[in-house]
Order: structure tokens, then C-alpha cells, then sequence
């Protein structure tokens, strides 16, 4: 009767409870894909590492059978044995050792990334019954600080957690495999049992518009840019003007993704998580306006003051004291005049403002897809709300608040005869067969006409000339367009200020922008000052790095005064 039971009632069920026991599945992790910059440059990539595992529970009934270690000793029985014989190879103490090998679990890690000549040492030593290596990966990053704050990191389970790493993790992270099979009481695959495996599929690589060279000056500058100026924080940014894509992306004191001992690699990027009031730089939305709705022309007179109040009572008043001035449109923007810009934006309907700054992409995501990105702080979406004092500020960009990605567009978008091209820094994608798939390009938004644009960067020219606020931007041999910037930021109970320079050249045939920003400098607070100079720096390191040759043609002389 009790056989009749066994085999007949049980049977089916103690089978499936003997095939589970002896079934193990093996998780064969996924290579994820490499990153690298425009030419290639590895910026991060995997290699092949192994956990090593212990069965404590299996390691009781170990016996070393007249084996010796590798000191010569008789191996004992348990998990000291185990200990002698592999303690050498993890490089331990054998009592700190053996004193994990004993307890009632059935798997506890006792070395993560090793490295496969120490794997291979402890396949050698023919004890996978009780002590196993499982293949991991590690994340690398050869480039070190050179984009780091950029790249981002990867947890323990090669989950992209910042930057590049997170915002495209689709296609670099691929599809793990398993392997399935049947093993014997020491641990061995059974050759003529069943077996299923599913192929791992590696990740896509991907290909960022980063130019390691140009990305390292960058944050070489601006690191110093810090240190001189006593600056809280920089941010510089390069951007090519025909495709949108980004050639550098640098924060001040850029992390290492390969030293974890600190968060600050989780910080992500300052350029589009940080916002401030775009300042003067600003005012070229505005010109924009003006020019494109034929309110003014580059040779329209103004009147400029010091101080200037509004016929609805809001006084504003200029960075410095100054007597009465005669200034065209073009002088207005060449001296950065608050005032001017006021009485040149008195024109320009509420409505049309507000256009304006939504068509130069304040107010909206980038498109550049990096996490923790801001799309800042715009007035009221019904003009109508508008209180008496935004709707002139937003004239001279008060009022609002931008990341710096977003204020570096607008510059992008007037040197690109007026069409705005989406932000990014993806190239394209090469699946593990070699295919190469470059990015999906958005169409080009127009925003202004050729014509106003190509009038605005010789307005802009005037910036970097003597009579400017922004000459110590000038680069020899090439024609630089730009404005300068002075921003206020709260800081606490009080203000600080954001200063920058955003610039293009070579003005008579745009190919990069160059933004720079520099918060709370203790030198000067006026970018012409300490923006300027950084601006002088990288743009000619990037315009020598990608062969542009100098400018052939003369420049327009614009009036600023009349």
C-alpha cells in the first residue's frame, strides 16, 4: 500500500520536487554598451568581472582528502580547508575567512569584482560544489573627469542611475541571458540531462557630439575661471550651430564616475538642472522682436538716461551712472543700456513678448532628454496677469528664470539665420552586429528671418568692439558676435548674481556657440569681466580644434551713436 502510494499518488510531484532540487539557473548578465565622443574616445565602457559565491551549508561536508595548500599543508575537513585553499587567491586572512564559510545559508558573497585571472586561479582548484564565480561586469570610465558630471554612473546591477548612463539606458543596457540545467550532488552539470539556454544580448553603444579635446579645455578653463574669480560655480557650453548637437557640456570641478565614495557623481549636470534670471543676454530676445515686427531699425535714435520711468510709474535704471546718451538700437545693445531696451520694448505688445520668449524655447524642456533638467520659471501664461513691472523686465531679462542650455539657444538660433534646432548631445547608436544607426533629426523651427538674424549678430558684433561691453571676448583672427550678462539670483535672505558671455564666431559665417557662466564671482560681478575672457579662450581652442579657418571679410560698422 505505502509503495502503491509513492509511486502512484506521489510520484508526479516528488519527481518535480527531485528535478527542482537538481535544476539551477544561471544569469548570464548582458555586456553593456560602450559610450564614446564624437571621434571615438571611450568615455565609459564594461569589462568582464565575477562574483565569488559559498555554499556554507554544502561547505560542512567537505573533506580534503590528502589534499595540500599552497604552503604545503594537509588540508582539513569543512570550511577551514576551504579557506586554506582559497585564501590565498582572494588574498585574506584564512581564520577571517573560514569564519564565512560557516553558518546555515546557502549562498553568501564573499568577493565581488574579481578580476578572471583570479577566477580562473579558483576554477583551478576544482571545489564548485561549494564555492562558485558568477560573471558580473564592471563600469569603467577612462576619461575620468573629462565629462564625468556628464556621463553619470551605474549602480550595482549596471543600471544607469545619472547623466548618459540613465537617460539612455535602453539602449545600453541590452537583454540578460539564463542558462538552465541539471547538476549532481558535487555541484556538476549533468552532460546527458536537460538543458535551455537563453543568449545574453549585448547593448547598443552610443556615440554623444562630445569632442574629448574641446570637452577637457573647457572644463580646464572653467576650473580656472572658478579658482580665479572665487566663482561659487561655472558652466561652459558648445554648441554647433547648423546641427544643434553639443560639443562640450562642462561644470566647474567635474567629478570622477569611477570614485563612488562621495554622491557628488549623482548631481548631474548644472546646465540644465540650475536656473537664473537670463539677464542681458536676454535683451537679444527682445531685439529680435523689435527688429522682426519692423517696430525699430539697428539705426533707430533713442534718448538713454540713467534712471527711465515707465508711463505706467516703474522706474528702472542702468549697471552704471552715467549722463544722458545719444544711442541708436545697435548702441543700446553694444552698452547693454537697461533703459534703452525699455524704451525700445515700449512698443512691442505684452502678447508679442510673451511669444517671443516661448519661440526662443524659455519655458520648455530642452530636448537634450538629461535628468533632474529644469525648464525654469516663466511670468504668467495670460499676459493679462502680468503686474506693471514684469512686463518691462522681461525686456531685459528679469522676471523669468532659464537654465543655461536654454539661454545658449537663443544665441544658436539667431547665428543660424534664424532656425532653432533642438539641443542634443546623441549622435547615434551601433548595435553589437556593427549596424550604425544614426539619431533622428527634428526639423529646424524658424523663429526669426534670415534677414533679422543676419542684422542681429552684426548688432551683436558691436558687443566684442571697442565701444562694447564685451571686448575681452574678441579672438584673434576671427569676428566674434555675443552679449555680456549680469543676472541677479536669490541667495538666501539676499542676491547674488550669475555672470555670463554667450557668443558665436565666426560671425560672418557662424559655425559654434560658446556660453559661459559664472556664479557669484568675487572679482567682478559683470560678465564682460570674468565671462568674457573664458569665452575668448575655449571658442578659439574650438574653432583651431575643428579647422575653422578666420574670418575673410570685413565687418559692418554699425552706429551706436548718433
Amino acid at each position: 500500500m505505502r509503495l502503491v502510494h509513492v509511486q502512484l499518488i506521489q510520484g508526479p510531484s516528488l519527481a518535480a520536487e527531485a528535478e527542482a532540487a537538481r535544476t539551477a539557473t544561471a544569469v548570464t548578465p548582458a555586456h553593456r554598451g560602450d559610450i564614446t565622443d564624437a571621434n571615438g574616445v571611450v568615455l565609459a565602457t564594461s569589462v568582464d568581472r565575477y562574483k565569488v559565491v559559498g555554499d556554507p551549508v554544502a561547505i560542512e561536508d567537505f573533506r580534503g582528502a590528502g589534499r595540500v595548500d599552497a604552503d604545503g599543508r594537509k588540508v582539513e575537513n569543512g570550511a577551514l580547508g576551504i579557506a586554506q585553499l582559497l585564501a590565498p587567491i582572494l588574498d585574506e586572512p584564512k581564520n577571517e575567512l573560514a569564519a564565512k564559510l560557516v553558518g546555515e545559508s546557502r549562498y553568501r558573497v564573499l568577493a565581488k569584482n574579481v578580476v578572471p585571472q583570479v577566477q580562473r586561479a579558483i576554477a583551478d582548484l576544482e571545489i564548485r560544489a561549494y564555492i562558485r564565480t558568477d560573471l558580473t561586469s564592471r563600469r569603467t570610465y577612462p576619461s575620468g573627469t573629462v565629462a564625468g558630471s556628464l556621463v553619470g554612473f551605474v549602480d550595482e546591477e549596471q543600471a544607469g542611475q545619472g547623466g548618459i548612463e540613465l537617460a539612455y539606458d535602453d539602449l545600453l543596457a541590452g537583454s540578460p541571458g539564463s542558462d538552465t540545467y541539471e547538476r549532481s550532488l558535487d555541484g556538476l552539470r549533468i552532460p546527458a540531462a536537460g538543458q535551455e539556454s537563453v543568449p545574453a544580448v549585448p547593448g547598443d553603444s552610443i556615440q554623444l557630439s562630445l569632442v574629448h579635446d574641446i570637452q577637457w579645455k573647457a572644463q580646464d578653463s572653467i576650473d580656472e575661471a572658478k579658482r580665479t574669480t572665487g566663482a561659487e560655480y561655472g558652466i561652459v557650453i558648445v554648441q554647433d550651430i547648423r546641427t544643434g548637437e553639443l560639443v562640450a557640456l562642462a561644470d566647474s570641478g567635474a567629478t570622477d564616475p569611477n570614485d563612488r565614495t562621495t554622491s557628488a557623481v549623482a548631481g548631474g549636470s548644472r546646465a540644465v538642472k540650475d536656473v537664473f534670471d537670463p539677464g542681458s543676454t536676454g535683451k537679444v530676445v527682445t531685439m529680435a522682436a523689435a527688429l522682426e515686427g519692423g517696430y525699430w531699425t539697428p539705426d533707430s535714435r533713442f534718448t538713454v538716461p540713467y534712471t527711465y520711468t515707465t508711463p505706467n510709474g516703474q522706474t528702472f535704471r542702468d549697471s552704471h551712472e552715467h549722463p544722458v546718451e545719444r544711442l541708436t538700437l545697435t548702441g543700446v545693445l553694444a552698452q547693454s543700456s537697461n533703459t534703452g531696451t525699455v524704451q525700445a520694448g515700449e512698443k512691442i505688445p505684452l502678447q508679442t513678448r510673451q511669444d517671443y520668449l516661448y519661440k526662443f524655447g524659455f519655458g520648455q524642456p530642452t530636448g537634450l532628454g538629461l535628468p533632474g533638467e529644469s525648464v525654469g520659471l516663466m511670468p504668467p501664461a495670460d499676459v493679462a496677469d502680468w503686474d506693471g513691472r514684469t512686463q518691462y523686465a522681461v525686456l531685459f531679462g528679469q522676471g523669468l528664470s532659464v537654465n543655461a542650455m536654454q539661454a545658449t539657444s537663443v544665441f544658436s538660433t539667431v547665428a543660424n539665420g534664424g532656425v532653432r534646432m533642438t539641443p542634443t548631445l546623441f549622435k547615434g547608436s551601433t548595435s553589437p552586429d556593427g549596424t550604425t544607426t544614426p539619431a533622428e533629426r527634428e526639423p529646424g523651427k524658424r523663429v526669426i528671418s534670415e534677414e533679422t538674424a543676419d542684422t542681429l549678430v552684426e548688432m551683436m558684433e558691436t558687443v566684442t568692439g571697442d565701444e562694447g561691453t564685451g571686448k575681452n571676448a574678441a579672438v584673434p583672427g576671427y569676428r566674434v558676435a555675443g552679449k555680456t550678462g549680469t543676472a541677479q539670483m536669490p541667495a538666501g535672505n539676499g542676491w547674488t548674481y550669475m555672470a555670463s558671455f554667450i557668443g558665436v564666431a565666426p560671425a560672418d559665417d557662424p559655425r559654434y556657440t560658446v556660453s559661459v557662466f559664472l556664479k557669484s564671482p568675487h572679482s567682478s560681478i559683470f560678465g564682460g569681466d570674468v565671462a568674457a575672457p573664458v569665452f575668448s579662450e575655449v571658442m578659439g581652442f574650438t574653432l583651431q580644434t575643428m579647422d575653422v579657418p578666420p574670418s575673410e571679410r570685413e565687418k559692418r560698422r554699425l552706429k551706436t551713436e548718433w
